[in-house]
């Protein structure tokens, strides 16, 4: 396998955000395990004073863990009279992660060409992973196939784990970053397969 640390260090380093402040949190959760892939994501948001505040998640994969990162910057407050970080770590177990789910959105599919770039690819991605910390259950009224019947069917529903769900999109990212999240999600999905080798 080869160890990616000095790319994702420059991945990090290139977004321009925090970069020392972000890279020594994603260090401390990697624990010297060698990087197998990475996904670096910087999203800008709106808070509720209409101030842009930054947000920046970093996806790792080592042999034996996925590690999700997210730095959030903040405005001074009563706590903290200057602006600051937050960052939070979680590490996963491959063994653990239940579901990798990927969502791909195409634009104009007959003309697709394949391959996530360049055009026409895949406009915008979605992965969602799931190890079961947080599970959710959408219900609805249950019917039945009788148009006129109004006896009460109870309801009906799904549970789903969605620990953790990022979306890119081509139109706001760029078509890299659609290839990057895509490529991740293979590799992960690789790794946690049934009977999966680490590699």
């Amino acid at each position: 396998m080869t160890d990616r640390t000095s790319e994702l260090r420059a991945a990090i380093e290139s977004s321009g955000y925090y970069p020392d402040v972000v890279a020594d949190a994603v260090n401390a959760a990697v624990a010297s395990e060698p990087v197998a892939s990475y996904l670096v994501h910087h999203e800008p948001t709106i808070d509720e004073r209409d101030e842009v505040r930054r947000h920046m998640t970093v996806l790792v994969l080592t042999p034996s863990r996925l590690i999700l990162a997210h730095t959030d910057e903040h405005a001074p407050d009563d706590l903290l009279p200057e602006p600051y970080t937050s960052t939070s770590t979680e590490a996963v177990a491959l063994a653990a992660i239940r579901s990798v789910v990927v969502n791909r959105m195409v634009a104009n599919p007959a003309s697709y060409a394949g391959g996530p770039i360049p055009s026409p690819g895949a406009n915008e991605a979605v992965l969602t992973i799931g190890w079961g910390a947080i599970g959710r259950i959408d219900l609805e009224p249950a019917g039945c196939s009788d148009p006129n019947c109004d006896a009460d069917h109870g309801y009906t529903g799904v549970v789903s784990s969605d620990d953790f769900s990022l979306r890119v999109s081509a139109a706001a990212e760029g078509p890299d970053a659609v290839a990057g999240l895509l490529g991740f999600a293979d590799e992960l999905s690789a790794r946690t397969g049934s009977g999966a080798a680490v590699r």
